[in-house]
């Protein structure tokens, strides 16, 4: 029982970690009150959008997103208060997000509330804004360079590959209704060509899907997709014919001249 465990160590915090957390939690308590709020996530590394969109899916947060990588993106996400019973746990999850975006060079935020008057019982509007001027402290690890060996290996094999082809890392992002995708690459020719790559090597069939369906959206026909043979389409009801992005297969590791022969077709 957790109760009956024995605390045997304890890395005390420095006293300014313990402030950060201490002025990061005062803020992230204000939106357990939240009915809905937007995110105004201006122009920023690629990177930095990438890291706050994967909280988002991690904290599974009902969100619509616009906007593009040249201007920037608008967050609309449902708060706790907006759903049909109040959740606390819902709340929990906006809250966590805090120091994800905090990661962001340039944003702003603006909550709606719904504040209990314990005076009166009733139940009236607030609103709370808060932007990347606020001096608040992440506590969150940066975003990884890499989000698999997978990825990590191919790039040390680019490197080695004799080409005039440049391959740089996660700056391009494609916008879809409601969502956005961050292609893993986008390999940059000296005369102006440029295409963009995803390696697909999840197997869970809703991750097939749904990243099959991103492509069909984006309609894009700069993208190619590395396609793991480990991974069983037709069970996932994925039909490689319907997506408008050229396919590399590979097995165990993906290799620069599979990308390259596509590349130079």
């Amino acid at each position: 029982m957790p109760e009956n465990q024995i605390l045997i160590g304890f890395e005390a915090p420095t006293p300014e970690a313990l402030i950060h957390r201490y002025n990061l939690s005062q803020v992230q308590g204000v939106f357990y009150r939240a009915s809905h709020m937007v995110i105004n996530a201006h122009r920023n590394d690629p990177g930095q959008y990438k890291l706050l969109f994967r909280y988002m899916k991690l904290f599974q947060l009902m969100t619509y997103i616009e906007g593009d990588a040249d201007h920037g993106f608008t967050l609309t996400i449902d708060g706790p208060t907006s759903l049909f019973k109040p959740s606390t746990r819902y709340g929990l999850a906006i809250a966590k997000l805090l120091p994800a975006l905090l990661h962001v060079t340039r944003w702003s935020l603006a909550a709606e509330l719904q504040i209990n008057d314990s005076y009166s019982g009733k139940t009236r509007q607030g609103r709370f804004a808060i932007d990347s001027e606020c001096g608040l402290v992440s506590h969150y690890p940066p975003g990884k360079t890499y989000d698999s060996l997978l990825e990590e290996g191919f790039v040390d094999r680019w490197n080695k590959a004799k080409t005039e082809w440049r391959l740089e890392r996660e700056v391009d992002l494609i916008p879809i209704p409601g969502s956005v995708m961050i292609p893993d690459f986008r390999v940059v020719h000296p005369d102006g060509r440029t295409f963009l790559v995803e390696i697909v090597g999840y197997w869970r069939p809703e991750y097939l899907r749904k990243k099959f369906s991103q492509v069909r959206q984006s309609g894009r026909d700069d993208l190619i997709l590395a396609v793991s043979e480990r991974l069983n389409l037709e069970k996932a009801g994925v039909k490689v014919s319907d997506t408008p992005a050229r396919i590399v297969w590979f097995k165990d590791q993906l290799l620069p001249k599979a990308i390259l022969e596509v590349l130079e077709r």
